[in-house]
């Protein structure tokens, strides 16, 4: 099968404009996984690079398929200026190189954690993996290969990701929506969770 990262990079450059930046990690036995930022008006949009070259696989599997299983980029979406965002690469880096490194599947409704904040003085340690086909849509490939999903990461503080364990992704995307959280602040409190 063809490199497909040059397709998803065009994709990502077709939806969200020229990149301003970018960056490169690579970590131990992982491949190479980049992070580029768009900006567009009042929000920064940093996306992965390099988590779709290989399906996802089932860490139980005996054999990993090469061509199927699901495929997936990540997205965060804040707003510049407030807090140290740009330094949300390697963290962002580490959670694409997830399914490599920890075998896992990132799907939606799936909370990532970062083992510390996400950038300095953030009030989150873990994201949320919410829907793709928003903001960035899906990428399809040749059969049998299944399509490259643009997942956005939703920035959750420690009482909500806790409050999520218990109660489930909708529930904690509910009280966001009731209580008109603006997910894209970097320095937001955690929704009323009582």
């Amino acid at each position: 099968m063809a490199d497909v990262l040059p397709l998803v990079e065009a994709r990502l450059r077709s939806a969200l404009g020229e990149p301003d930046a970018r960056a490169a990690v690579t970590f131990l036995g992982t491949d190479r996984i980049e992070v580029l930022r768009f900006t567009e008006g009042d929000v920064v949009r940093y996306a992965t690079l390099g988590m779709s070259a290989q399906p996802m696989a089932d860490p139980t599997a005996v054999l990993a398929d090469s061509v199927k299983g699901p495929r997936a980029e990540l997205v965060l979406s804040v707003r510049p200026g407030a807090a140290d965002t740009d330094r949300v690469l390697r963290p962002l880096a580490v959670l694409a190189a997830s399914p490599q490194v920890e075998g896992l599947i990132v799907a939606p409704g799936a909370s990532l954690d970062v083992g510390g904040a996400l950038w300095p003085g953030a009030p989150f340690t873990s994201v949320l993996v919410a829907e793709s086909g928003g903001l960035v849509e899906d990428l399809e490939l040749d059969a049998p290969a299944d399509p490259v999903r643009f997942l956005p990461l939703l920035p959750m503080t420690p009482n909500e990701a806790a409050w999520k364990r218990v109660h489930g992704a909708g529930a904690l995307q509910e009280r966001w929506l009731n209580g008109g959280t603006d997910l894209r602040d970097p320095s937001r409190r955690s929704v009323p969770l009582d």
